[in-house]
């Protein structure tokens, strides 16, 4: 089994920044993608970035030059920078990837998702 843990999020003022962290552990024989996505109250979840194993990454045009979506291998951790933070950011932020458990048995892990909320 594997497991996705986010840490990082938090109450924050218009223009300010967070950093979020998204831990995978259990039984992992490589992580592929792994990508960031958030859900407002009312709304649908949308990605907001994701990264490859190669480190290409993606983002979706309303974070673009905002956020930064990085990965630590070594650590199974993908990474979420936020700067200029705006209310409209507020939600619940997910981190998911593909993790293959064996060499042919490829999954999709989701956290449990952390709030971030942006208001003075």
């Amino acid at each position: 089994q594997v497991q996705l843990v986010e840490s990082g999020g938090g109450l924050v003022q218009p223009g300010g920044s967070l950093r979020l962290s998204c831990a995978a552990s259990g039984t992992i024989f490589k992580i592929y993608a792994m990508g960031w996505y958030r859900q407002a109250p009312g709304n649908e979840r949308e990605l907001i970035a994701g990264i490859t194993i190669g480190d290409t990454t993606n983002y979706a045009d309303f974070v673009k030059g905002r956020f930064t979506i990085s990965r630590d291998n070594a650590k199974n951790t993908v990474y979420l920078q936020m700067n200029n933070l705006k209310p409209e950011d507020t939600a619940v932020y997910y981190c998911n990837a593909e993790v293959g458990i064996t060499l042919l048995h490829i999954q999709t892990y989701w956290g449990q998702g952390t709030q971030v909320t942006v208001s003075s």
